[in-house]
């Protein structure tokens, strides 16, 4: 049985968790809920906050979400607001049940985020290295 540094593997994997606990958990997100015509509940706050939570993970840097709960009848709705910096994201989503309107708010705002994030990586060009500039001065 091999040991590095006389370390088992379940205390390897306990360091190894422990060190990727700060980058998985992302950046921290302040969730301000706005409820109109209905009264304020600590459930639906509480759900708010933690589905909305996962926002900074994507990011990977602080921010903020002004979500807002509307009941007009028998109508449902939901508008959230997600600001960091320079980025903004808003989505407006229909339901019949208000837990459902917040999963719908998250999804299109990942969705939104996950975008921005991929376009910002697709703009960094690295600039080509020496070996690739000789190849294509060859070639031509």
């Amino acid at each position: 049985m091999s040991m590095k540094n006389g370390k088992g593997k379940k205390s390897r994997a306990i360091e190894r968790k422990a060190k990727r606990a700060p980058r998985i958990k992302g950046a921290e997100v302040a969730v301000h809920v706005t409820f109109r015509h209905l009264e304020p509940t600590a459930a639906l706050h509480q759900y708010a906050e933690k589905k909305f939570a996962h926002l900074g993970r994507v990011l990977k840097r602080p921010g903020e979400v002004h979500l807002v709960l509307e009941i007009d009848k028998y109508r449902q709705s939901g508008e959230a607001i997600f600001k960091s910096g320079k980025i903004a994201a808003t989505a407006t989503e229909e339901n019949t049940d208000l837990y459902a309107v917040i999963d719908l708010l998250t999804d299109k705002i990942v969705g939104q985020l996950k975008k921005h994030v991929e376009k910002v990586k697709g703009k960094k060009m690295r600039a080509p290295s020496t070996p690739e500039v000789l190849a294509a001065a060859e070639e031509i």
